[in-house]
Parts: structure tokens; C-alpha cells; sequence
């Protein structure tokens, strides 16, 4: 069966080349001649657009990527606390999970800010992509007043405190652990920044299921926190 499709998909693949490019015709011998089509073939038209387009979609992948760790992240750190995560996950397993998804979020979130440097869709100078409020890029206006581009800022503040957390927990858990979990305690206000910037600026999240999914994925966060602080106000 495996080979019946793969040759299917070969056949197809060789005759849309085939009819892309150079076209074949009968002649009126009923021999089979072969003719030049001005244009561009199915391989080249593909070949440029990804070549003009793939930084939009390393953006919006790494973005993606960041936001879904980040409610995992979020989720896991919570579950550590109250017992359910230790459920589905030894503690160490638990442990090294979390740790691994951190640095996933913080890389994700670094290549989707250089990538929004090279991508011509959304132009962005560093000074915009690294400084909050210096972007115009969707400002919101409340009652008529423009508030500037609020979304974009809360994106620039969670990714530094975002790898303000990451580095303190790689490095200095052990060392400073009051420290570590005061600046740990900011992860409430990175899912907060990040959910909102990523509603109000996502491509894939403009709506649909996308949307969806990413609203029900911000009520599972919350939920999460509201039993954390009822765990926290009958322990004391």
C-alpha cells in the first residue's frame, strides 16, 4: 500500500512538472514533441516565495512555539506546586521537563524578535523591537486616546523578564533561592503580557480555531492560578 502511494505521489509530482514547464503535445504525426512555455515553473514560483516569505513564517512558527511552551511552562511550574503535575511526571522527569521548556520559550522568543528585524512584512528597526512604546505598529486608541502600541510593548517587557527568569533558574536556584523565586513570581505577569500580545497580534490567532484554542489554553492558566492561591490561603 506504502508503495502504491509514494509511486502515485511521484507520478503526480513528474506530471505537474511536466506540465509546468515544458509542455508536451502530439504532432500531427501522432509523435510526441516537446515545446518550450514562456514562464515560470511550479519549482521556481515555489522557490521565490519561500525565499521573499520565509522570515513571516519563522515569525509566526517561533511565536507559536514560545506562546505553547509558555502555557506548558506555566501549567507544569503550577501542577509542581499543588501535586498534579507529579501525577503524569516523576519529580525529576517534572523537574527537567520544566527546565527544558524554558530555554525552548526564551530561544523561541529570541529567534521570533530577530527574525521580525529581517522580515519586510512587518518592518520593525531595533530601537522599536527592543524598546516598549517606540513602535506605531497597531496602537490602541481607548476613548480616543492613543495609548500607542500596547501589545507590541507587552510583548518586549515579557521577553526580558521572561529570560530574567530562565537565566536565575539556570544559574542561581541554588545559590540565591529567595531571589530565584521572587524574580520566579514575574511568570505571572509573562503569561499575562504574552497572552495578550499574542491575541491582539497573532496571525494565526486573529481567529478561528486558532483563537480558540489559545483563549481556552489562557483559561486553563488562570484556572490553575486561582487553585494555587486557594492552596496557598489554607496552608498559612
Amino acid at each position: 500500500m506504502r508503495k502504491i502511494f509514494w509511486l502515485l505521489l511521484i507520478g503526480v509530482v513528474f506530471a505537474v512538472l511536466l506540465s509546468s514547464h515544458p509542455a508536451a503535445a502530439l504532432s500531427g504525426s501522432g509523435t510526441v514533441s516537446v515545446q518550450a512555455v514562456p514562464g515560470q515553473s511550479l519549482i521556481d514560483i515555489v522557490g521565490a516565495k519561500i525565499a521573499s516569505s520565509w522570515p513571516w513564517y519563522v515569525v509566526r512558527a517561533s511565536g507559536l512555539v514560545a506562546g505553547v511552551s509558555l502555557v506548558i511552562l506555566m501549567l507544569s511550574g503550577i501542577g509542581s506546586v499543588t501535586g498534579h503535575t507529579f501525577r503524569f511526571l516523576e519529580p525529576l522527569t517534572a523537574w527537567a521537563t520544566h527546565r527544558a521548556l524554558g530555554i525552548v520559550m526564551a530561544v523561541s522568543m529570541a529567534i521570533h524578535i530577530v527574525t521580525l528585524l529581517i522580515d519586510k512584512f512587518v518592518p520593525f528597526n531595533v530601537v522599536q523591537i527592543l524598546v516598549p512604546w517606540t513602535s506605531q505598529y497597531k496602537p490602541l486608541i481607548v476613548f480616543g486616546i492613543n495609548l500607542g502600541s500596547v501589545f507590541v510593548a507587552l510583548g518586549i517587557l515579557a521577553f526580558y523578564v521572561a529570560l530574567a527568569i530562565v537565566v536565575t533558574s539556570l544559574f542561581l536556584v541554588d545559590k540565591t533561592p529567595r531571589v530565584w523565586k521572587l524574580i520566579h513570581l514575574a511568570s505571572y505577569f509573562v503569561i499575562a503580557a504574552v497572552f495578550f500580545h499574542a491575541l491582539f497580534l497573532g496571525t494565526d490567532l486573529s481567529g478561528g480555531i486558532g483563537r480558540a484554542i489559545w483563549v481556552v489554553g489562557g483559561l486553563a492558566v488562570l484556572g490553575a492560578i486561582i487553585v494555587r492561591l486557594r492552596r496557598a490561603g489554607t496552608t498559612k
